[in-house]
């Protein structure tokens, strides 16, 4: 298959990208390098050193004697040249990881969100235009989130993506009808993702166009076996405030002896899955498309919830690391459950990597390696939802914090 992925130059789509090529398939980055910038915007690198995506192609194409091909394009921007390249390639599949894609980035201030707002919106509909207006049959396979169900589960287990209603009718009478789970954005960042699901119904019902949508959950890990084969094709490592995953933040915090800084009561349940799964899914979503009738398909991309302090007290055992309480930045609950159902990736033969020990100490030594190439200045998030939140985050607040933070073991 040819295969376009938009993206492909950041943590997601590089490993997504070797993985694709390594199963013979014709693998097209687009990318305009937007996360590249964003790191000298914030001042940060990531821990891992990264290659130009020249140096990165050339790399795989002498180890695995497969090419990827790249085209700069902005897809948010740059609609001529977007469509162009569909109308020239013909793609069979497009993998959309083109969006700006951490929350506390997106609530940073007034620019980031209009930049997130921007770009995600503009390029997910650009991406649907161009298929329809080229006309294109390919199957587009987005990378969405489980934040657009938010984190309340009702007591129940969160469908994958649809949930089954009852409406009274004017008669007395009961219709029944499946929507799309109603959606609970926490940040601008999740609110785009959203968005993105009105525009695939739409485009769905009105041009056919076949779509997955993928609600992945938090990723952690930074290597694939594609990823290790050489440091030209290493994977970022983001551990700062704003692009740090929690789970590699608190690996690289322990590694280098910095307390697991844990925001709140730590009570905030999440759903995980590591990067080897993500490519994983990503394969098993191209090779199961939709039917041009079909609506879309949703999968939760997910294989496991747990509680940030959980996570905390588990790579604190691994890495003898102290674990400091926090203000919370983010405006949200102090505890929710998550009750998840992923049955339709288990069903075409996923088989999830857990967080084990092996797993976990795997991450802690690329973190003890690079760690001379960490700026502990970048490691607090000081990215707040709004101004109370930023107002309790003095730093008078943290030994309170501290001193009334729970320690309950719950796994899910």
């Amino acid at each position: 298959m040819k295969i376009f992925v938009l993206g492909g130059d950041g943590f997601c789509g590089w490993a997504t990208s070797l993985h694709l090529s390594s199963l013979g398939h014709d693998v097209v980055i687009v990318d305009n390098l937007s996360r590249r910038r964003i790191d000298a915007e914030l001042g940060i690198e990531s821990l891992t050193p990264i290659s130009s995506l020249e140096t990165r192609l050339e790399a795989w194409k002498e180890l695995s004697g497969n090419e990827i091909r790249s085209e700069k394009i902005d897809i948010a921007k740059d609609y001529e040249l977007l469509l162009d390249l569909f109308t020239k390639e013909r793609p069979d599949a497009v993998v959309h990881f083109a969006e700006q894609r951490a929350a506390p980035y997106s609530m940073k201030g007034s620019k980031q969100k209009r930049y997130t707002v921007d770009n995600n919106l503009n390029a997910t509909n650009n991406v649907l235009c161009a298929l329809v207006e080229s006309n294109t049959d390919a199957h587009l396979v987005h990378l969405g989130t489980m934040g657009v169900y938010g984190y309340g589960a009702f007591g129940m287990k969160i469908p994958e993506g649809y949930l089954k209603v009852q409406i009274p009718g004017n008669n007395g009478d009961v219709h029944e009808h499946e929507i799309l789970y109603p959606a609970s954005p926490g940040s601008v960042y999740h609110m785009t993702k959203t968005q993105d699901q009105l525009l695939f119904l739409f485009y769905n019902r009105n041009d056919r166009i076949r779509i997955t949508d993928l609600h992945q959950g938090i990723v952690w890990g930074t290597q694939t076996e594609h990823t290790r084969l050489d440091e030209r094709l290493i994977n970022r490592f983001d551990y700062d405030g704003d692009y740090g995953t929690v789970l590699n933040r608190f690996l690289m915090q322990g590694a280098i002896g910095y307390p697991l800084t844990v925001h709140g009561t730590g009570g905030q349940t999440r759903a995980f899955i590591h990067l080897s799964d993500t490519v994983r899914c990503i394969q098993l979503a191209i090779d199961n498309p939709p039917a041009r009738e079909d609506r879309v398909q949703i999968f939760n991309q997910m294989t496991e919830t747990y509680r940030v302090r959980d996570l905390a007290k588990l790579v604190s055992e691994v890495t003898s690391a102290e674990v400091e309480f926090l203000p919370n930045p983010r405006q949200e609950a102090d505890e929710n459950d998550l009750h998840v159902a992923n049955d339709r990736f288990l069903d075409l033969g996923l088989e999830p990597a857990t967080l084990s020990e092996g797993l976990l100490e795997e991450v802690t030594e690329i973190a003890r390696k690079y760690q001379h190439r960490c700026d502990r200045s970048k490691i607090e998030c000081r990215s707040y939802w709004n101004q109370e939140r930023e107002a309790t985050a003095m730093p008078s607040a943290s030994s309170a914090s501290a001193a009334s933070a729970p320690d309950v073991v719950s796994k899910k």
